[in-house]
């Protein structure tokens, strides 16, 4: 797991909250997020609604500079930054236990396509989290990265 913890006022955070994320996102955490959370609700899909708004809560915290593309692109990477984002709501009573587990599993499914190419270990983690998650949330974690990808717009490349 990516153990970076970026401060509120560091540039990684900053910078990708408000302006830059990577190659699969053209906008900034922040403006991300509210377009997950517009086609959730333009989706009729209310319960999804939390998660739309916490899924990435976590992502500014652990960005980071990965490889010589994220340099060379002035990007990020957020490796993990799905735990991270659970590790934050865990403990909120307020937010129920569905909810924290599509913040937490949001990414799984893209997790497993890319690990299996690149690491085979990981693909057996990951897929054993799937594998042990219920038909429903499984569908429903399908459903939500539908909204979490119309919530990236174009590719800038």
């Amino acid at each position: 797991m990516n153990n970076t913890h970026n401060s509120i006022f560091s540039i990684p955070f900053l910078k990708s909250f408000f302006f830059t994320q990577n190659k699969w996102h053209q906008h900034g955490v922040f403006l991300h997020t509210m377009r997950v959370v517009y086609y959730t609700l333009k989706g009729g899909d209310f319960r999804f609604l939390a998660a739309a708004f916490l899924h990435d809560i976590g992502k500014p915290f652990s960005a980071h500079v990965k490889d010589e593309e994220d340099k060379e692109f002035n990007e990020y990477s957020f490796t993990d930054h799905e735990e991270k984002s659970y590790q934050m709501i865990k403990n909120w009573s307020f937010v129920s236990e569905y909810t924290k587990n599509l913040v937490r599993y949001h990414y799984l499914i893209r997790d497993i396509k890319k690990s299996k190419k690149e690491d085979l270990e990981r693909y057996a983690q990951k897929k054993t989290i799937w594998d042990a998650l219920s038909e429903d949330m499984q569908n429903d974690l399908m459903r939500f990265l539908h909204y979490d990808d119309l919530g990236k717009g174009k590719k800038r490349r």
